[in-house]
Parts: structure tokens; C-alpha cells; sequence
């Protein structure tokens, strides 16, 4: 894993462990919607994946395309498969998703590198 991919997910880690001991019970029911709302049902997890990676481009939330990247990954989306994602957040987008979109392709590239 590469040194940025690996601080990516250590923070991460760290940060919602620390939020979720504040033992907030609105904050935990939204983290707990949030990991449910991947599980596999009527639509297979490696498609809500995507779904989650083209609703981060186009809202541009670096963090949330990282993780969503890395999920996609992580459940055999393919590069051919990403780019028709991006394209598709480019599509809703517009223009401005492009600075997001290179930066998705470089962690895209990050990961394939490793594997």
C-alpha cells in the first residue's frame, strides 16, 4: 500500500473510533446507515460502491472518492468499469468534477501499481 493510501486509511480509522467513542447515538445510527446502506441487497455491493463513488465526484468530496475507490477495488471493479463511472460523474457533474476526477485516476493508478 502505498504512503498516502496507508495515511488515508490509518486517519480514518483513528478519526471514526475517536467520533464514535463520544457515544453519540445520532452519530452512531448515521455511521451504522451509512456501512448498511453498501450491504448487498436488490443491488450488489460493488454497485452501490460505484454508485457512492459517482454521488462523491460529483458533491467533490476527495475523501469519500478515495474510500470509495479503494471499496470498488476492493469488490473487482474493473478500470474499464471506473472510467464509465467517471464519466458518469463527469456527465452529472460538469466541468468542475475534472480536478476530482484526476485525482481519482491517480489513486485508480496508486492502487494498481500495488496489486
Amino acid at each position: 500500500m502505498s504512503e498516502h493510501l496507508k495515511e488515508f486509511r490509518e486517519f480514518r480509522e483513528k478519526m471514526n473510533t475517536r467520533i464514535l467513542e463520544s457515544d453519540n447515538l445520532e452519530i452512531k445510527r448515521f455511521f451504522a446507515l451509512d456501512s448498511r446502506a453498501y450491504e448487498p441487497g436488490a443491488l450488489p455491493t460493488q454497485t452501490k460502491e460505484l454508485m457512492g463513488l459517482v454521488a462523491s465526484m460529483v458533491l467533490r468530496c476527495d475523501d469519500c472518492i478515495t474510500y470509495h475507490i479503494v471499496r470498488c477495488r476492493e469488490e473487482g471493479v474493473s478500470r474499464a468499469a471506473f472510467l464509465e463511472a467517471f464519466n458518469v460523474a463527469l456527465v452529472v457533474g460538469g466541468s468542475i468534477v475534472i480536478p476530482h476526477l484526476r485525482r481519482a485516476v491517480a489513486t485508480l493508478d496508486e492502487l494498481e501499481v500495488q496489486a
